[in-house]
């Protein structure tokens, strides 16, 4: 009776050391491995960091740069700055419905400015899915900064001419990029949008790099 008391209790001991061990085996994803990912890479966009084993200066802000086009051409940016006409809308960038203009100071046409719909915040709809998007203030770039449509090579070299963007530096684009409340809008879209790869705070990032290799534009 006592030898079959002690075989059972060492059963027991066994039975929770192998749940133990069990509990902290490799799942099959290495630690250094998800590590290495995570300082590379964020929601798709990569991190400068990846790029800086490319030794030639020119060629390594070419590289950051069409990283940076994958958030700045994406629709979340580009459905706001179009090369002419109003705003388009969507995934699919189609025109903005119900149709608008620019207007002056790209707030849309008198009686129909963008805050008649668009608030300080999107807004859901209540009988169907999606949301009107939302930010304060809510309005369209000058013309000259249009630039849905173009390659990254164009839109490296638009932003290269003070001209063209608001008279801004590549220092200035680097706050801007990265800090903008409606540049932050991209990854804060709304209901039935698709956010920007990354986050603004890996945009800006990119956007530094960039500048501090010569803000060179890719091939």
């Amino acid at each position: 009776m006592k030898f079959q008391t002690r075989w059972m209790t060492a059963m027991a001991i066994g039975a929770g050391f192998v749940m133990i061990s069990a509990c902290g085996q490799d799942d099959g994803a290495s630690p250094d491995k998800n590590a290495a990912a995570d300082a590379m890479e964020v929601n798709g966009l990569m991190k400068p960091a990846a790029f800086a084993s490319i030794e030639n200066e020119e060629e390594r802000a070419g590289a950051l740069f069409n990283e940076m086009a994958k958030v700045m051409l994406h629709p979340r940016c580009a459905n706001c700055h179009p090369k002419s006409g109003g705003p388009t809308q969507g995934d699919a960038m189609v025109p903005h419905e119900p149709p608008v203009v620019r207007g002056a100071g790209g707030i849309g046409a008198t009686g129909m400015e963008c805050f008649t719909c668009h608030g300080s915040e999107n807004v859901e709809f209540a009988t169907m899915e999606g949301s009107i998007p939302g930010a304060e203030p809510w309005f369209l770039p000058p013309v000259a900064m249009g630039w849905a449509g173009s390659s990254p090579a164009e839109l490296c070299a638009q932003l290269n001419d003070p001209s063209k963007t608001g008279g801004r530096s590549l220092e200035d684009l680097i706050e801007h990029n990265g800090g903008d409340h409606l540049v932050n809008w991209a990854w804060n879209p709304g209901e039935g949008r698709t956010p920007a790869p990354g986050d603004q705070e890996t945009l800006g990032a990119l956007t530094a790099a960039w500048v501090e290799a010569g803000g060179h534009c890719p091939a």
